[in-house]
């Protein structure tokens, strides 16, 4: 099976959590891997005082970028040791990922492109490999009809059409101020490359459960 797993930023800030993740990856079957990570809090950091120095927004796109990059080394120190064949250069780009997994059973990237979230990224680096499986860790168990940190009533579903998806997103994003476990264009692309798809509360324990097809009370199976 070829798996891509996006994992938020918010991981890298405690090295235990690291290594949690890390030995779940590695007690997992697959044939190959890719995991892409955002940039979490220190990202943030460093975009708000390039804002502050005048950066546009590009160019604090662009150092997020290179943020995640970081985080991605520091996933792939964690790995090192593990029985995965794991490829030690964070690639810059989905060509480059694709050729260093013809010799890895793992490998591990930041973001590509300015404007777009860990999500998109990794959804389209899914769709770019033709991967059997995208698993979308987030911080909430699955997806909502709205906002559930607003929202007491709001419904989660444990399954969803990709169609179904991307007009739940859709709805949410038009809100000011409003929050999904995924982006708009992250489910778009889901829709159009027709991958399953598995958004999840993002626990390491949670990944296995996931790549089972379990999702009873963590999240969301998307299939078209």
């Amino acid at each position: 099976m070829k798996i891509v797993l996006s994992l938020g930023g918010s991981v890298f800030g405690d090295v235990e959590k690291i290594k949690e993740f890390a030995k779940v990856i590695d007690e997992i079957e697959f044939d190959k891997m890719f995991i892409v990570v955002g940039g979490g809090r220190v990202a943030r950091d460093y975009i708000n005082k390039a804002r502050m120095l005048g950066a546009d927004e590009t160019l604090c796109d662009y150092i997020g970028i290179e943020i995640t990059r970081v985080n991605a080394m520091l996933m792939m120190s964690a790995l090192t040791l593990t029985s995965k064949k794991v490829a030690k250069k964070v690639p810059l780009d989905f060509v480059e990922a694709y050729e260093l997994s013809k010799v890895n059973d793992l490998v591990i990237m930041g973001g590509t492109f300015p404007g777009h979230t860990t999500d998109a990224t990794a959804a389209l680096l899914a769709e770019f490999v033709n991967a059997d499986l995208f698993l979308n860790a987030t911080s909430v168990n699955g997806v909502y009809s709205a906002d559930p940190k607003k929202y007491k009533d709001a419904k989660r579903f444990e399954k969803l059409t990709a169609k179904e998806l991307v007009e739940i997103v859709r709805k949410v994003e038009v809100k000011a101020g409003s929050s999904n476990v995924i982006d708009l264009l992250a489910a778009k692309i889901i829709e159009r490359s027709r991958i399953k798809t598995i958004i999840f509360l993002g626990e390491p324990e949670n990944i296995k459960k996931a790549i089972k097809g379990d999702v009873r009370g963590i999240g969301t199976i998307i299939e078209s």
